[in-house]
């Protein structure tokens, strides 16, 4: 088997997006996200992390009680990251379902209980000339990390983003301009 060492992928850099759900989306790695889309600013050096999780039952065997099938009954993919940009959007985010009053440049957010605040997700994950675009049609916020207010750190906002199933089960598009998703490795 030949390796091949141009293969190999760096998220260098990249961005985080959200829109309102129902937002027409790239469908490709590189068009401009439209207007609509609102950056959500500086991600700590964490980066994003895709997580996907499956719940399985184990079907046993009266003989000998070995596992002959597992059944998928529940699956999650999430997407955390955490914004350290301090912004009408992230904390809009942070706080689901509180809204960010400005008058006569000054501000208040009234926290409220969280609710359901469903949207159009973005990320942009680029290495070079190498895009990965990943698009969530309908996520929302489901788990915040803590806020710590000390003068030696950035104000930082954990956010983890469910990607919810549309009617063809599809969570997440995934677009890429990079060579390397359509070869195999050389044997």
């Amino acid at each position: 088997m030949t390796l091949n060492a141009s293969a190999v992928r760096v998220a260098i850099t990249g961005a985080a997006y959200v829109a309102p759900r129902g937002t027409t989306a790239p469908t490709d790695s590189t068009t401009a996200w439209p207007a609509a889309a609102t950056d959500i600013g500086w991600i700590s050096d964490d980066g994003i992390t895709e997580s996907n999780s499956a719940d399985t039952s184990e079907i046993k065997a009266w003989q000998g009680g070995q596992t002959v099938r597992k059944v998928v009954s529940g699956s999650e993919m999430t997407f955390k990251l955490t914004a350290i940009e301090t912004s009408k959007t992230v904390l809009e985010l942070y706080h689901k379902g509180s809204k960010v009053i400005t008058t006569s440049g000054k501000s208040v957010l009234a926290v409220k209980a969280p609710g359901t605040d469903r949207r159009l997700f973005g990320f942009d994950v680029i290495d070079g000339d190498s895009h990965i675009r990943i698009v969530i049609p309908d996520g929302e916020v489901t788990e915040t990390g803590d806020i710590t207010y000390k003068g030696d750190s950035a104000l930082s906002y954990e956010l983890t983003v469910t990607a919810y199933p549309s009617a063809d089960g599809t969570v997440a598009l995934k677009y890429s301009d990079d060579p390397a998703w359509g070869s195999a490795p050389e044997k």
